[in-house]
């Protein structure tokens, strides 16, 4: 399969991994998000949906490039993959925990797994690709900043 279409598979996978968890996220957003206490560090809602589809589709080229190497890199490649499919599920079980239920401290435990599994997947690239690798640094960073905001939501709404 060439290069681009496994780019392509990947980067429409995270995309609708995204779009589908919007779609928990939305109502919550609207009703039960704006009536919890927030950090003055809190960006305005409407940064999320930008900041979120270039994170998916830099995801998914990182994982395209690797899935690339499969022939070279079995082992490796099924490896960093597989912590990138974990991953991608944690991602989209974050937005039904704290919009779906309700729920920022369960939320904030699962962030902290997500936030592992990334750094993993990280890890793993790097052994196949370290363009991909870096390519995650974004959503590493985006998703770290998310964990501490979790937080403080869950804080001062304890």
């Amino acid at each position: 399969m060439p290069r681009i279409l496994k780019i392509l598979i990947m980067v429409v996978t995270c995309v609708a991994v995204g779009y589908l968890s919007g779609e928990v996220t939305r109502e919550g957003v609207t009703t039960w998000y704006p009536t919890l206490e927030k950090p003055v560090f809190n960006p305005p809602n409407w940064v999320f949906a930008p900041v979120w589809t270039i994170l998916y589709i830099l995801m998914g080229v990182a994982a395209g490039l690797v899935w690339q190497r499969a022939d070279e890199q079995k082992e490796t490649v099924k490896k960093g993959l597989t912590f990138f499919g974990i991953q991608l599920a944690l991602n989209a079980l974050w937005s039904y925990l704290f919009f779906g239920l309700h729920n920022p401290m369960l939320a904030f435990i699962e962030i902290i797994i997500l936030l592992l599994m990334i750094y993993e997947t990280y890890v793993q690239f790097k052994k196949v690709n370290s363009l991909a690798a870096w390519l995650l640094i974004p959503y590493l960073a985006w998703v770290a900043f998310a964990t501490v905001l979790n937080a403080s939501i869950w804080w001062l709404n304890r």
